[in-house]
């Protein structure tokens, strides 16, 4: 059975970052009002994964630490925990205290620590850690949001615009539907319908597609009968945004349509690999992403392009993405 951790990690990461000031409205009202958003977030994960690695608490993900000014001046930073597992975990809120002091006690810097929780336990709600010694106590609370509770709140998700709406009800169908696959092909293509109805532009149902399509992944029969209703809905709305990207491989990946029988040269197929790497990108590390498109174009190696395309999906950093074709050379 595929480990929740690993079947949700990738896509939750990608869409907290790209969409950090929607999930902090969404999630947390109360500390997006007192964000200056004029001055952009900055996400620190370097400084981080120096945080997690000394404190000896293994590699988790979904955890992001990101700079922003409240709008009276101050510079503060905030932890980010999003926890995907299935099962519950008995040192959390420990880890959770050991993580926001260690971030103090480095940079010396006000820390807010906030968790949403995407498991399926609805009584596991950890939200303090502490302890009391001859008179010495220690009390840390931090803010929960559980996903699961907004399963009452369905109708009001179904009208809310904010991406992460989508989101949480991507996430909560998926865990749904884990046992019944045509199921979710319903739900995949409901929510997919809804991008449209939502009127994003173009890059978004993009993006939120892709958290989509990565989290309520099918077996390959109801795949193809999903992308056929896609495409005969893109057609109706004269907005061919998802197959497009499709079609270059950004979603989907173009080496299944090459394994079926798509005779190409191998010139065509470099430039089909190219146009997908480019989109991907841009889409996933904006500029900085394109810089690396001059070299990558060089590269003859047709493997090397498509081990390129596969680790955008996985790749945090540009400097990951820059290490996979490297190391092939």
């Amino acid at each position: 059975m595929t480990n929740p951790q690993t079947e949700f990690d990738t896509p939750w990461k990608d869409i907290l970052q790209g969409y950090f000031e929607e999930f902090i409205l969404f999630f947390f009202p109360e500390a997006h009002q007192e964000i200056d958003w004029t001055r952009p977030p900055e996400f620190l994960d370097k400084e981080l994964q120096q945080v997690v690695r000394d404190a000896e608490l293994g590699r988790r993900l979904v955890d992001k630490l990101v700079k922003i000014y409240l709008k009276n001046g101050s510079e503060v930073w905030v932890l980010l925990h999003v926890e995907v597992q299935s099962q519950e975990e008995t040192d959390f809120a420990e880890r959770m205290f050991t993580y926001n002091y260690r971030i103090y006690d480095r940079y010396k810097k006000s820390v807010a620590s906030l968790a949403v929780l995407g498991d399926e336990r609805k009584n596991w709600r950890p939200e303090q850690f502490g302890y009391e010694l001859f008179g010495c106590e220690i009390r840390f609370r931090f803010p929960v949001v559980k996903l699961l509770d907004y399963q009452q709140q369905w109708s009001a998700l179904a009208e809310n615009r904010n991406p992460f709406a989508t989101v949480v009800m991507a996430h909560l169908k998926a865990l749904e539907t884990r046992d019944n696959r045509t199921e979710r092909k319903e739900w995949k293509l409901a929510l997919t319908r809804r991008l449209y109805e939502q009127g994003y532009e173009r890059k978004d149902i993009i993006n939120i597609f892709q958290f989509i399509d990565w989290i309520m992944s099918l077996p390959q029969e109801l795949d193809r009968e999903f992308w056929q209703e896609v495409i005969q809905l893109e057609g109706e709305r004269r907005m061919p945004y998802i197959t497009s990207v499709e079609r270059f491989g950004i979603e989907k990946g173009i080496e299944q349509g090459i394994e079926q029988g798509i005779q190409q040269s191998r010139q065509q197929m470099k430039q089909i690999l190219l146009e997908s790497i480019e989109l991907g990108l841009e889409l996933k590390f904006g500029e900085l992403g394109l810089s690396l498109l001059p070299e990558i174009s060089l590269l003859e190696d047709v493997d090397q392009l498509r081990a390129i395309h596969t680790g955008l999906r996985t790749a945090s950093t540009v400097e990951e993405l820059r290490l996979i074709y490297q190391q092939q050379s």
